[in-house]
Formats: C-alpha cells, sequence, structure tokens
C-alpha cells in the first residue's frame, strides 16, 4: 500500500481518528466499486485497486470530509 506518508506526517489530528476514517472510506470504496458505481470504479481503478491508499488521500487531500461523533447514551 502507497500511504501519503508527507501528508501524515504534517497531520495535527488523532492517528485513531484518521486510521478510522480511512478504513471506513476504504470500505466504502470497495462496496461502491463491486456495484461498478461509474464514478468510484474509474478512481479505483485509477489507483490499481488500492482502496485504502485512496481513501488515505482522499481524507488527507480534503476531497472527503469525517467527523467524529459523540457517543449517544
Amino acid at each position: 500500500m502507497i500511504f501519503p506518508l508527507e501528508e501524515l506526517a504534517k497531520f495535527k489530528g488523532g492517528m485513531y481518528a484518521i486510521t478510522v476514517a480511512a478504513s471506513r472510506r476504504a470500505y466504502q470504496l470497495a462496496k461502491l466499486a463491486m456495484i461498478q458505481d461509474p464514478a468510484v470504479s474509474e478512481l479505483v481503478e485509477d489507483n490499481d485497486g488500492k482502496v485504502v491508499s485512496l481513501a488515505a488521500r482522499q481524507l488527507f487531500s480534503g476531497d472527503v470530509k469525517y467527523a467524529i461523533e459523540a457517543p449517544s447514551h
């Protein structure tokens, strides 16, 4: 997996949060690619099928936003 290390080094947030966000985004990308969503399938194909590195790149570049929700009790 090619991970954008330069972006990771500059990242000021929590590592756990970005890891969970990248994992969830990679899952979304994989599912959408499986159902052959045209926009997502092209992105995944252009990235040699590597959904985790694509998800991380989308998060670090700001193309995809994430938020941590407070647990509801």
